[in-house]
């Protein structure tokens, strides 16, 4: 049998990216929504984004949504944690979506990152947003309209008989 070092042994375990996001909802419940600048299909997609080395996801929410909205974020509570799959070329993902306040609703935008914002009906979320992100931003508005949660999701579906 042959020993390994801690870091042979770390390094030869699966890479997972994480993300990190926010339910900001306006005052008749409506979810805010962003347009990626950089995306050819012009899909919408949550506010937030990818975490940086050694950022922890809560850091990683109100970093992001303060770069990509202008305004202060936030966080008030962990709504939803999804964990993708892998498909390749990406490899699995832990996506962890956040209830969010943002003092004020005059976002600057990056137009490089950004091309508009809007208010989404959550009714509407799967018109706006690619199948996963509607699904968990779905499972994030019932967390927020019930007062609940955490959710645990894979692959934006609750697998907890609780909360199913």
């Amino acid at each position: 049998m042959t020993e390994t070092s801690d870091a042979e042994f770390f390094a030869s375990l699966p890479a997972t990216r994480g993300s990190a996001g926010g339910l900001i909802r306006s005052t008749t419940g409506a979810v805010l929504l962003v347009r990626r600048a950089y995306r050819a299909d012009g899909r919408w997609g949550i506010p937030g984004g990818i975490m940086e080395h050694a950022e922890s996801p809560l850091a990683a929410c109100g970093r992001e949504i303060a770069e990509e909205l202008g305004v202060p974020a936030h966080p008030l509570r962990l709504a939803v944690v999804d964990w993708m799959p892998p498909a390749p070329p990406r490899t699995a993902a832990l996506h962890w979506l956040f209830r969010v306040e943002v003092s004020s609703t005059d976002f600057t935008l990056p137009p490089e990152e950004l091309s508009a914002w809007e208010w989404v009906p959550p009714e509407r979320l799967a018109a706006y947003l690619s199948t996963g992100a509607a699904r968990r931003m779905a499972a994030a508005v019932r967390v927020d309209d019930r007062g609940s949660g955490p959710v645990y999701l894979e692959n934006g579906h609750p697998v907890l008989a609780q909360e199913r």
